[in-house]
Order: structure tokens, then C-alpha cells, then sequence
């Protein structure tokens, strides 16, 4: 297979970091340009230490972000890892010019501009795109499909991920009510992104584990939304984030209610079977931690019932910059360009 020659907007950021760390070593990736205004000018070695003596990247350099840098670099496949906002004032120019786009902020993965300028706080710039973007969750078919030939993809957030991975599958086979739906998630800190602000600094999370983002988190409407979609109904939940004084991760408790006569039995089933080709997700006998993922493009499940009250509850694991972020990105690259869906991202 021919390589690609994929850019990435917005390199200094965490999840674009790591991307330039697994696509330096992806087959089929040609990496031609890296722009971060940040860092304009300076090598990957130099920004990027452990990417030095890695002969494919080590001398590029970064340039201020552009469209022409882009369309001079000869870039097919850009990844944009922009705030929201941003990323779909570079998605379009590049679409025009013919140039497919992996975006990993919010700006298409909501389909109602309503709820995007709701809870994003402006108008969407770009809305006659959204009905075009593929929600990249590869794990189920509709969204695969659709992979194959998009030109332009919304990466989901780290946080549903980890909900929809577990949830999905369970609605579609009628074992779970979809109401009362309960959930809890921690994060570590790069969730919040690498912007310097007081309340991420080391000693004020050092030593502390609080909740955020209440009562109405910005992913709230994009989890409600792919659930409300997979079920064909209107879904809603109460969703509780908290930061973890650690640097990546994140954990999901769900606390679900489930159909007469389900158990936690059932729910491996179903899920052993929805994901028995599916390379990133593993079903458990303990409970996920963030540990077991960490580095990785891995979600663990587990479950089980709680006899006394009557709930289900549901574990899942990720890492938020790898299956929540960059990882997820590659995954779909890969299907958009017909590789092994695995390639860059197990050793």
C-alpha cells in the first residue's frame, strides 16, 4: 500500500503531541507538515525529545498554521487538533480543496447547531457540513461504513467514548432501561487540554479529586445525542465528570437500570458478541483501571449486578488521549484508506 501524506493542525496541544508520536511510526503515514504557531520554526527533535533519532520526523519542522502551508506541503489527510470553533474555519478551506479532514474537536460532532451554539456559545461556522460528518466511533457499523468513504470525520470526545462503548450495545438489544441512567466518570488532567490555568496546576491537583463541568457538561448533548440515535428515541442522562490528580485516563461507572430477569451474565454476552471483531475493546472478569489502558487504544468493560437495589453497574477504562483522542483518530484513518485497522497503534 502507498503511504498518505497527512499533516496535523495544531501539534502542541496534548492529543496533537501524541499523534505526532503514533503516526511517526505509522506505515502508511507520510508525515509533511506539523503547524502550531507555538512552536513555528523549531525541529520535532526540538520540541519533541523523544522523537529525536526517529529519522522519518526528527527534522521537520513546524510552521504557523495555514491553509497554504497545508496545500503547499501536498497533505491528502489533515488531522485537526484545534479548540472548537477553530477547527471548522480550517476544516472547509481544506474541503474545497480536496483535502480529507479528521477533526478531534466538537466542531461536527453534534448534528444540531442549536445545542452546538447552546453549549459552545456560538454560531457553528461550518453547519451546511455537519450532516456530512461521519461520527468516528469505528466499533459499530453504521459508523464504519460510512468510514470508509468519508472525507470528513468528528472524532467522538474522550468522555463518550467511554459511555457509548458499554451503552450502545446493550439499548440495541433491549436489556437496559433508557431512562434513570446515572453515570460517573474521573479524568486526568490532559482532558482538560495544555491552556495554563490556576486550577490545573500540579499543587491544586495534587492530593484532590473534585467534581466539574455540572450540572451540564459540553458532552452531555453529544452522549445523549449517539444514544438517542442508536435507539431511535429520546434519551437522557445525568452525568457527573471529576478530575483524578493523575495525567491520563479516564474511569466510567454507569449506574443503569436494567429489563426484568437481566443480569450481569447477559451483558458480557452481548457485549462478547458486538465486539468479537472489534481489536480495541476487551470485556473483563476485574474491573477496568486506567493502568491497564494507559498508552494504549484499549477499552476494558465489566459489570456487574447489584442484587439489592436492583441497578447494573457498568465499568469501562480508556486512556482519553489514545482511545479518547489520537488513537481514535488513526483507527479511522486507517479505515478511510483501507489499512489494517490496527496498523499504528499495536505494537
Amino acid at each position: 500500500m502507498t503511504q498518505k501524506r497527512v499533516g496535523i493542525v495544531g501539534a502542541n496541544g496534548y492529543s496533537g503531541r501524541e499523534l505526532c508520536g503514533l503516526l511517526a511510526r505509522h506505515s502508511y503515514a507520510n508525515l509533511v507538515v506539523l503547524a502550531s504557531r507555538q512552536y513555528a520554526g523549531k525541529t520535532v527533535a526540538e520540541v519533541l525529545p523523544r522523537l529525536a533519532k526517529v529519522s522519518r520526523v526528527e527534522n521537520l519542522s513546524f510552521v504557523t498554521p495555514s491553509i497554504s502551508a497545508l496545500l503547499d506541503s501536498g497533505v491528502e489527510i489533515a488531522f485537526l487538533a484545534l479548540p472548537h470553533g477553530l477547527a471548522a474555519e480550517f476544516a472547509l478551506p481544506l474541503l474545497e480543496a480536496g483535502i480529507k479532514v479528521i477533526d478531534l474537536s466538537a466542531d461536527f460532532r453534534l448534528k444540531n447547531v442549536d445545542t452546538y451554539q447552546k453549549f459552545y456559545g456560538k454560531e457553528h461556522p461550518a453547519p451546511h457540513l455537519l450532516s456530512e460528518a461521519v461520527y468516528g466511533l469505528p466499533e459499530f457499523e453504521w459508523n464504519r461504513e460510512r468510514l470508509r468513504s468519508a472525507r470528513l470525520v468528528a472524532c467522538p470526545g474522550c468522555y463518550p467514548t467511554s459511555i457509548l462503548l458499554p451503552l450502545i450495545p446493550l439499548f440495541l438489544n433491549g436489556v437496559l432501561q433508557p431512562t434513570d441512567l446515572c453515570i460517573a466518570s474521573a479524568s486526568g488532567i490532559s482532558g482538560a487540554g495544555r491552556r495554563p490555568e490556576v486550577s490545573l496546576l500540579f499543587g491544586e491537583c495534587d492530593e484532590s479529586f473534585r467534581a466539574y463541568g455540572i450540572p451540564q457538561h459540553r458532552h452531555v448533548p453529544e452522549i445523549e445525542e449517539q444514544l438517542s440515535y442508536a435507539v431511535h428515541r429520546d434519551v437522557s442522562v445525568s452525568f457527573v465528570p471529576h478530575l483524578i490528580p493523575a495525567y491520563r485516563g479516564i474511569h466510567t461507572t454507569i449506574f443503569g437500570v436494567p429489563q426484568e430477569n437481566v443480569d450481569a451474565i447477559q451483558v458480557r454476552q452481548i457485549w462478547e458478541k458486538t465486539y468479537s471483531k472489534s481489536p480495541f475493546v476487551r470485556i473483563n472478569d476485574v474491573l477496568p483501571d486506567i493502568k491497564n489502558v494507559s498508552m494504549t487504544n484499549f477499552c476494558d468493560l465489566a459489570t456487574c449486578s447489584d442484587l439489592r437495589n436492583g441497578k447494573l453497574l457498568i465499568f469501562s477504562a480508556i486512556d482519553n488521549l489514545v482511545k479518547g483522542a489520537a488513537g481514535q483518530a488513526i483507527q479511522c484513518f486507517n479505515l478511510m484508506n483501507g489499512f489494517i485497522e490496527t496498523e499504528g497503534l499495536l505494537s
